[in-house]
């Protein structure tokens, strides 16, 4: 099965070069890359191209988000008759076999349509950053399997599960045909989330697996970790996922885990640092409440009082 990546990069300075070698490691080079620039000022296209001449590259004028600069990337894979897309981000390196373990998971089961690796921190390899993920429709509406803890066989198996993270989601042509590509008006976080439910509505399974592996060193692009822009679009998201996908049940139990309890963490974050990323979320919630979208200008240092 052919199989062709495609890498988003938004400023992603060395870690393009690393994302690519690795990909290189596992027999995806040249025209099986597709590595689509949104805009970059910081030289990284050019480090690309200088030493990757013979992937493919697309160089857009503007940062237009994750989700359409890998939906760009995607049909072209699937223009150039891809099997398999291979969607990693750019900060993620992939240890030698795991793309191979992933394809022959959808060879077992013709019934898969997305699967992908555990997902390691890059910085910390003994920990788990997602083994797979949950839809609780509580925090952030969903949880990552493993998230934090100590890798161990509990996290090396493998499984049926509600979302595999998009920074290492390998999905059959047949699937993305049937159910469509990232949603791109997410711009970024939850495209993933809501890919993957839209191909369990369609009957593809969604597995994770777990004897892959990948390293990902967490939300370079947004500035990792608890920051109020990243806080922010995780709010407008949130409503936009709902407005999808959810029921009165699942509205009641966001705003119960959710919403409710910002005042009580927005208190908590004036001792650990993290008050104006809690300001950030419920910003980002009323926001998605009133219509608004995550857009590049949106989260443009200096655009928000909060970032």
């Amino acid at each position: 099965m052919r199989v062709v990546a495609v890498v988003a990069n938004w400023n992603g300075g060395e870690e393009n070069l690393d994302c690519l070698r690795s990909l290189a490691r596992n027999g995806l080079e040249g025209p099986d890359v597709v590595f689509v620039d949104n805009g970059s000022t910081d030289g990284s296209l050019a480090r690309v191209r200088a030493e990757f001449p013979a992937a493919t590259i697309v160089a857009n004028a503007r940062n237009e988000g994750f989700g359409e600069a890998s939906n760009q990337g995607a049909r072209l894979a699937l223009a150039r008759g891809a099997e398999l897309v291979f969607f990693v981000n750019n900060d993620v390196v992939l240890p030698a076999g795991t793309l191979e373990r992933l394809t022959r998971e959808l060879r077992l089961d013709p019934s898969l349509g997305i699967v992908g690796p555990r997902v390691l921190y890059r910085d910390d390899p003994g920990r788990v950053w997602a083994a797979g993920g949950l839809l609780t429709w509580r925090q952030n509406l969903s949880t990552l399997v493993g998230h934090g803890a100590a890798d161990d066989q509990r996290f090396r198996a493998t499984r049926d599960v509600d979302y595999v993270a998009g920074c290492a989601l390998l999905a059959t042509r047949d699937c993305l045909e049937q159910v469509g590509l990232f949603d791109a008006t997410f711009f970024a976080y939850m495209e993933d989330v809501d890919l993957c439910l839209r191909a369990k509505a369609a009957g593809f399974g969604v597995r994770v697996v777990g004897e892959a592996s990948a390293l990902h060193r967490t939300s370079s692009a947004t500035g990792g970790g608890y920051n109020p822009r990243r806080k922010w679009m995780m709010g407008v998201n949130s409503i936009w996922f709902l407005r999808r996908h959810g029921r009165p049940a699942q509205w009641a139990r966001f705003v119960a885990f959710d919403v409710l309890p910002l005042p009580v963490l927005w208190v908590a974050g004036l001792f650990r640092g993290r008050a104006k990323a809690v300001l950030a979320k419920g910003l980002g919630i009323l926001d998605g409440l009133r219509g608004k979208r995550v857009t590049a200008e949106a989260i443009r240092e200096g655009a928000g009082w909060l970032w």
